[in-house]
C-alpha cells in the first residue's frame, strides 16, 4: 500500500512540472554521448536523469515522444529502427521512480536504466608472457589452410577507439564512428579498443608484431565510450546501429551488456541484416541467471589448459568460451602485451566469425552461430553447461562445416543414445501463461533433432543448437502436465526425459479485484463535470470504489454500477492522470490501469 500511495504522489509530482514540447530529432546519434565528469564515476553505475524505453511497434514517432513529453521529458532521441527512445528527465528526479511510470503505460515494453560499463579487461599477473598460445588452442593455424579472412568482411569494434598509426593495425581500418562526440574520430582515448581489434584481425604474415583470427578481415572502429573506458547502454547500442548500416557483418562488445533489453533491440536490428555480435560474459566471477539472448554469442574466457577462468562470468547465457588469460595482442603507441578477460575472448570469436563469412557471404547470423557452437570442443559436462556455452571455440572446425560438407557418417554399429535434459523448467514447478522449455541435448556421433511432447503431443522440434520451445500453458488447462524431451542421433538412436509440472491459469477464489476506467477513455478531452464510469467485479463483491485524480483522493462510491462525477473545472489545464481502486469484501484492493485526460480549458 505505501508504495502505490508513494507511486501516486510521485505521479502527480510530475504533472506540475512544466511539459516542454517534444521535438523530432535531426539525428539518432545527437546528444546521446556521456558527460564526461569523472568526479563521481567510481559511484555511478549509470547515466543521472536518463531512461532508455522502448514501445511497442504499433506505437508512432510522435505519440512516442508525445508520451514521454507528458511526463515532464525534456528530450527523447529514438536509437533508429529499434522503437527504443532515449529519454532525458527533468532535473532532480528520481530515475526508479520513473522507471515505475513509463512501466506501467501500455505504449512501453520495456524501460531501463542507461548502465555505465566498463570494460571487461583483467590486469594480467605475468606482463613477461610472451606467446600467443590462445591462436594454436582454438586451432586457428589450421584454419588457415582454407582461409585467412577476406577484406570483404568488416568486423566492428565497439570500444574506446582503435590506434590508426599501429603497424599492425593501420592497413586494416575502414571508416567508423565516434559515437560519444558524434564525430568520425575513432582513435583510442583509453587503449583498450586497439587490443580488442589486434585479437580480432591484426594484420598477419607481415613479419611484424602478433597474428590474428581474422588475417585479411576488415577493422571498423566504433568509439563508444569516454575517455576512462566507460560505455553507456546507449552509445553501443546505437554503435550497432551505426555498424550495421555501414556494412559491418560482424561485431564484437567487450563490455557485459548481453541481459540489456535495449542493446539486444540494436542487436536484433544488426542480426536482421545478416550481422554476428560477440559479447563478452564479464569478469566478475559470478553466476548470471538470465536467459540466452537470441541475438549474440555471450562469450566466457578460459585458461590455457582449459579451465574456466577464475574471473569469468558463468550463466545461462553462455553461448561460447575462448581463451581470455595472458592473450599477447596490440597495445596503443605501436606496441605489443599480454591482456587477460572476456574482453579478449570475444574478439577470438568475433575473428571466427569473420572468417566462416569470408568462405561464404551467404551465411546468416543464424548458421553463423550455429556452425560456431556446433564445430566447438565441449569442455566441462557433456554438451551446453553454463561455464564454457556449448564449448570452447574451435575456429578449424568450424571452417570446414561451413563448406557445407555433410557431416561424417556414424561409426558403425553406433548404438550409444544421446543425452538430453530438459534445463528449464524445473520439475514440479507451477507454471502460467507463455514459457520457455529449454532442453541441451548431445552425442558422440552428433544431434539430428530435438522433440518436444507435452501429456504425449509433440509441440515441435527443431535441429539446431539452441533447443528452446514456447509452450502457451493456456491451451493446456491447470493441473499436472508431463513434458518429455526426446532425442535422435545421427544414427537413429533415441533418448527421452520427462518431467511433470502444474499448470495454474485459473484465477483462484478470494483473488483481489478486477477493475478498470470504462469512461473517460484514454487520451480522452474533458472539460465541466465529467462521468467517470468503472467496471469493477469480484468473486465476493466490491464494496467501494475509490477516485484518485493526479495522485489524490477525490471520491468514493459503494453502490454498483460504479460511477463518480469528477468536477474537472477544480484542475488546471493540461494532461491529468486519474485511477479507481476498488475494494472487496476480504479486504483485498485493486487498482485500475492508469487513464490520461486532456483538460483543454
Amino acid at each position: 500500500m505505501k508504495s502505490k500511495i508513494a507511486f501516486l504522489a510521485l505521479t502527480l509530482a510530475l504533472l506540475i512540472v512544466s511539459l516542454p514540447k517534444s521535438r523530432a530529432q535531426e539525428s539518432s546519434l545527437r546528444d546521446v554521448s556521456l558527460i564526461e565528469d569523472h568526479s563521481d564515476r567510481e559511484r555511478e553505475t549509470f547515466v543521472r536523469g536518463r531512461l532508455l524505453i522502448g514501445v511497442r511497434p504499433q506505437i508512432a514517432k510522435k505519440s512516442a515522444r508525445r508520451l514521454f513529453a507528458d511526463f515532464g521529458a525534456r528530450r527523447s532521441t529514438e536509437i533508429r529502427g529499434t522503437q527504443v527512445y532515449i529519454v532525458d528527465l527533468p532535473e532532480g528526479v528520481s530515475e526508479e521512480s520513473y522507471i515505475d511510470i513509463y512501466s506501467s503505460l501500455p505504449e512501453v515494453e520495456f524501460v531501463e536504466l542507461d548502465q555505465l560499463h566498463s570494460p571487461d579487461e583483467m590486469i594480467p599477473n605475468d606482463p613477461s608472457f610472451q606467446s600467443q598460445w590462445h591462436l594454436p588452442k582454438v586451432s586457428a593455424p589450421a584454419a588457415w589452410s582454407l582461409t585467412t579472412g577476406s577484406n570483404a568482411v568488416k568486423i566492428a569494434i565497439l570500444d574506446t577507439g582503435v590506434d590508426p598509426y599501429h603497424p599492425d593495425l593501420s592497413s586494416k581500418l575502414v571508416p567508423g564512428w565516434n559515437i560519444f562526440n558524434n564525430t568520425p574520430d575513432t582513435r583510442d582515448v583509453y587503449g583498450h579498443g586497439t587490443k580488442v581489434a589486434g585479437v580480432a584481425a591484426a594484420s598477419t604474415n607481415n613479419a611484424t608484431g602478433v597474428a590474428s583470427v581474422g588475417w585479411n578481415c576488415l577493422i571498423m572502429p566504433i568509439r563508444v565510450s569516454d575517455t576512462k573506458g566507460y560505455a553507456t547502454t546507449s552509445a553501443i547500442a546505437n554503435g550497432l546501429v551505426w555498424a550495421a548500416d555501414h556494412g559491418a557483418r560482424v561485431a564484437n562488445i567487450s563490455y557485459k551488456v548481453t541481459t540489456s533489453s535495449t542493446v539486444t533491440n540494436s542487436a536484433k536490428y544488426f542480426y536482421g541484416k545478416g550481422g554476428v555480435i560477440a559479447v563478452s560474459a564479464g569478469n566478475d566471477a559470478t553466476f548470471d541467471s538470465a536467459p540466452d539472448n537470441p541475438y549474440v554469442l555471450t562469450v566466457s574466457g578460459t585458461a590455457s589448459d582449459d579451465s574456466l577462468a577464475s574471473f569469468s562470468t558463468r550463466g545461462n547465457n553462455i553461448d561460447l568460451s575462448a581463451p581470455a588469460v595472458s592473450v599477447l595482442t596490440t597495445t596503443s603507441g605501436g606496441g605489443y602485451g599480454p591482456a587477460s578477460g572476456t574482453s579478449f575472448s570475444a574478439p577470438l570469436v568475433a575473428g571466427a566469425a569473420g572468417l566462416l563469412l569470408s568462405m561464404d557471404a551467404s551465411l546468416s547470423a543464424q548458421k553463423v552461430r550455429d556452425i560456431l557452437c556446433q564445430a566447438a570442443d565441449d569442455r566441462g559436462p557433456s554438451g551446453w553447461d553454463s561455464s564454457y556455452g556449448w564449448g570452447r571455440l574451435n575456429v578449424d572446425q568450424a571452417v570446414r562445416r561451413s563448406t557445407g560438407s555433410p557431416p561424417p557418417p556414424p561409426p558403425p554399429g553406433d548404438t550409444t543414445p544421446p543425452v538430453v535434459s530438459i534445463t528449464s523448467p524445473a520439475p514440479s514447478s507451477t507454471l502460467s501463461g507463455t514459457v520457455t522449455v529449454a532442453v541441451t541435448a548431445s552425442d558422440n556421433t552428433g544431434v539430428a533433432s530435438v522433440n518436444l511432447q507435452i501429456d504425449g503431443a509433440s509441440l515441435g522440434a527443431v535441429s539446431q543448437s539452441s533447443y528452446n520451445f514456447t509452450w502457451n500453458t493456456t491451451a493446456a488447462g491447470d493441473g499436472p502436465h508431463t513434458l518429455t524431451a526426446q532425442a535422435t542421433d545421427l544414427a537413429g538412436n533415441v533418448s527421452t526425459q520427462s518431467i511433470t509440472v502444474t499448470v495454474k491459469n485459473t484465477v483462484t477464489l478470494d483473488a483481489p479485484p478486477k477493475i478498470s476506467i470504462t469512461s473517460p477513455y484514454n487520451g480522452a478531452v474533458v472539460y465541466s463535470k465529467v462521468a467517470v464510469k468503472v467496471a469493477a467485479s469480484d468473486d465476493r463483491g466490491v464494496v467501494k470504489v475509490d477516485f484518485y485524480v493526479d495522485g489524490r483522493w477525490k471520491a468514493s462510491s459503494t453502490n454498483a454500477p460504479f460511477t463518480i462525477y469528477w468536477d474537472t473545472r477544480l484542475h488546471t489545464k493540461g494532461a491529468h492522470l486519474i485511477q479507481c481502486k476498488a475494494h472487496d469484501a476480504s479486504g483485498n484492493v485493486a487498482l485500475s490501469p492508469i487513464i490520461r485526460v486532456y483538460k483543454m480549458q
